[in-house]
């Protein structure tokens, strides 16, 4: 187990996290069902489950797509989505 890589993935996980929309959907379904513990369980099993389905498609494009590919569309794709949110469109 690389431990690094385990701490620098909760940490970069926990910071993009928090204040985003899944956080705040939580918070409101906490505060409406009154069923706080369920809505923990329900929230961290849709976060463990969406997280292996990234850790495997990225796992699977590793494999099959060179890495500068992966950085480069992954790089194109953060500087239009930035420029989106700059221009307004998003």
């Amino acid at each position: 187990m690389n431990w690094q890589v385990v701490f620098s993935t909760f940490i970069a996980v926990f910071f993009a996290e928090l204040g985003d929309k899944t956080q705040l959907s939580t918070m409101m379904l906490a505060s409406s069902k009154k069923a706080p513990l369920s809505v923990f369980l329900g929230s961290a099993v849709a976060l463990v489950l969406s997280s292996l389905i990234g850790v495997l498609v990225g796992d699977t494009l590793y494999r099959v797509v060179p890495q500068s590919i992966i950085k480069a569309v992954a790089g194109g794709g953060f500087l239009v989505i930035g420029a989106l949110i700059l221009l307004g469109r998003i």
